[in-house]
């Protein structure tokens, strides 16, 4: 029989869209700031207890309206219910995996940079750029937050203010100057789900 008459699951396409959408290094632990954990609760929470059901309830009042061939609601519907289910499995590991690190807990060498560090340093050129390591789910470059395993992050994690380390970057090597480190509160916006009209 042709493939062309066959209707194929998504479910390998599933697995490999979740194996990729994960960018942390195999065995490694999902760090995270209390902020950022507290968000991707309030979105499994929101997916989970209002969008699912909501859905659910659409493609039922849908599936009882007769030919589901033709219904834009049910096919819609059970398009987003398989998008839900995928997120909220994604959701369900990365929280599994969490390791809740509080940026402003004290430290031994305040001095010395690590997960959740905010640091100002200066490149070659002498422009100043200030940047706070966080978890892979909290990137946010328009705030200067990028994650624990960028290669900028892992040219300055374990070196210390006045230090100078190097970053290896597609046009060549670049030294960085770090001016400054602090663990101070790192602000990450509450989830806001997306309401559709």
């Amino acid at each position: 029989m042709s493939k062309a008459f066959i209707k194929e699951t998504d479910t390998a396409d599933e697995f490999d869209e979740e194996a990729s959408a994960s960018p942390l290094p195999i065995g490694s632990k999902n760090y995270i700031t209390p902020g950022g954990h507290a968000r991707l609760t309030e979105e499994y929470l929101w997916l989970l207890n209002k969008e699912r059901p909501d859905v659910t309830a659409t493609v039922a009042w849908a599936a009882g309206n007769g030919d589901r061939s033709e219904n834009g609601d049910y096919i819609y519907g059970k398009k987003r219910l398989r998008e839900i289910d995928k997120r909220l499995r994604f959701l369900s590991k990365r929280l599994d995996m969490a390791e809740i690190v509080d940026p402003t807990a004290p430290r031994e060498d305040p001095s010395r940079i690590f997960f959740g560090a905010t640091v100002c340093y200066a490149d070659q050129n002498s422009h100043e750029k200030t940047v706070s390591i966080v978890g892979v789910d909290e990137i946010d470059p328009l705030r200067g937050y990028i994650s624990w395993i960028s290669p900028v992050a892992r040219a300055l994690i374990s070196a210390r203010e006045g230090d100078t380390v190097t970053l290896l970057t597609p046009a060549g090597i670049e030294k960085l100057d770090i001016l400054s480190v602090d663990y101070q509160q790192i602000f990450i916006p509450p989830f806001e789900p997306v309401t559709s009209k």
